[in-house]
């Protein structure tokens, strides 16, 4: 099976070689390939930064993003693994036109959230002569990488191919080894153009050819016990399901999905969702866990909350009254502008509907978006979840029943307007028993417009302190949103502190 990593917007490819234990990504143009053969490894000392190189070690901290203080425990029980990528100078990737070097020094910073363990150095191409001592710290740093990653353009320079020979020294192997299972997973991630599946792509890689990557835990099939459980637990769900032209489109568009990629299945998911769809995922998912899996919340980044708004501590109260939003005065709290993460955040038209419940203390979150399913259908789609507040003001865990499967998250309220003219919201979550941990951030207005020219500065500082860049967000399409479903349940309450309209609040 021939695949290949090529952009159809930037028309890059990418290719995988080894070089000893080691494998490059670069740009031949050919179907990736591994060939195995172990090395030994060596401690990798701190580098110097002249100009054209950048590195990134495990000491390193994410600038502002705060670590939780835990006692540091620095002896690693396995070798680092380590990456070299070299870029194009000035290189232009497909994320918004951030540069190449800008995007592979952000996903050596988002590699650390995983583990520590993950050591990612950046060189840029201008390299001219041999004797120059970046060139001999990208020589040694080659010499110890576990996987080089080169960006195409460079493939067209013959100058920068001669210079590369020099620097690799390695011809490639044999490619009758190759993995066509992941090279397809790599491939379709490749394809999508975001920063959380360039991350993805290196996590499979060191996955299937370095050593086991946790979080990709659920790649690894269980077998014989699955189907087991299944039809002792679960008969007349498999049943029902497979007699539902849409729960059986639902499981074989899930089935063409690697189980961790959480863009393919939420889509497909979407597009299907089905009352058997669901029934079938409560019993085989979330009552037996049939699928053996288990995934947590992520811990990394931490992501502070704002701790004042409108120049008074921000109390529970407030921050409740902080998501409620525009909701009374207008027909929703808040419209998402933008998301950061490819999965969630990119639906069209997405509002947002938090409310007090009838019961004492409760707080409710509904969103509303469209999806447009993989047959091309535009349809509206709800999900409701229940709202707790956790110790600091601004922080609250969220959970949904969602297609038959818990997903559990833990929010934070990063920044809002005084003026309510715009808010940020940053998010971890997992589903467990469908083995999917997540992250995002949603950017929200009251018109779903993006927040005018003097705001930017702000609005970069708390994206800054979720550790993500704006070029990382996905713009939602919030053109054709006609009669969307709203409302919320009678008898639920709104404000309790602040009245939008006139922009006091005060905190009990």
């Amino acid at each position: 099976m021939k695949a290949s990593l090529e952009s159809p917007l930037t028309k890059r490819t990418c290719d995988f070689f080894q070089l000893n234990r080691r494998f490059t990504v670069s740009a031949t143009g050919s179907p990736p390939f591994i060939h195995y053969h172990k090395s030994a490894t060596f401690p990798v000392a701190l580098l110097s930064r002249p100009g054209n190189e950048t590195s990134l070690r495990a000491e390193t901290k994410v600038p502002a993003v705060l670590e939780k203080n835990e006692s540091a425990v620095n002896e690693l029980a396995e070798p680092p693994v380590r990456i070299v990528a070299l870029v194009g100078q000035d290189a232009v990737s497909p994320l918004k036109c951030a540069t190449w070097e800008e995007v592979m020094l952000h996903t050596a910073k988002r590699l650390k959230w995983v583990d520590e363990g993950y050591e990612m150095v950046v060189f840029t191409d201008n390299l001219t002569d041999s004797r120059n001592q970046t060139f001999i710290n990208l020589q040694r740093e080659l010499s110890r990488a576990d996987i080089f990653i080169i960006e195409d353009h460079m493939s067209h320079s013959d100058k920068k191919g001669t210079l590369f020979d020099k620097i690799t020294g390695f011809s490639q192997p044999n490619k009758t080894n190759e993995s066509a299972e992941v090279i397809d997973t790599i491939s379709e991630a490749w394809e999508r153009h975001n920063s959380d599946d360039i991350r993805f792509c290196l996590l499979v890689m060191i996955n299937a050819y370095i050593r086991p990557v946790p979080v990709l835990k659920n790649l690894r099939s269980k077998g014989f016990s699955t189907l087991s459980c299944m039809v002792q637990n679960c008969g007349p769900q498999i049943l029902n399901c497979l007699l539902d032209p849409n729960c059986r489109k639902a499981l074989q568009c899930l089935n063409q999905c690697s189980p961790v990629d959480q863009v393919c299945n939420y889509r497909c998911i979407a597009s299907y969702e089905s009352p058997n769809l669901e029934a079938f995922s409560l019993c085989v998912l979330q009552k037996n866990n049939c699928l053996e899996l288990d995934a947590k919340i992520p811990e990394k980044p931490y992501v502070p909350p704002m701790v004042k708004f409108r120049g008074k501590d921000l109390c529970h109260e407030t921050a409740e009254d902080l998501f409620v939003g525009w909701l009374g005065n207008l027909d929703w709290s808040w419209r998402v502008v933008a998301g950061q993460n490819p999965a969630y955040d990119q639906f069209p038209c997405q509002y947002q509907l938090f409310y007090r419940g009838k019961a004492k203390g409760s707080f409710w979150y509904e969103p509303v978006f469209q999806v447009r399913t993989l047959e091309g259908k535009l349809v509206w789609r709800r999900r409701k979840y229940r709202v707790k507040r956790d110790k600091i003001p601004g922080t609250f865990y969220f959970s949904v029943l969602d297609n038959g499967v818990v997903s559990k998250e833990f929010w934070t309220i990063v920044d809002v307007a005084d003026d309510f003219s715009w808010g940020l919201f940053h998010y971890h979550g997992a589903a467990r028993v469908a083995g999917q941990s997540y992250t995002g951030a949603v950017l929200v207005s009251p018109d779903g417009m993006y927040p005018n020219e003097t705001e930017r500065r702000r609005l970069v500082d708390a994206l800054e302190r979720c550790g993500i860049k704006e070029w990382e967000l996905f713009t939602v399409d919030n053109c054709s949103c006609k009669n969307p479903p709203l409302g919320i349940p009678e008898g639920s309450s709104l404000h309790a502190v602040i009245d939008v309209k006139d922009q006091n609040s005060s905190c009990a």
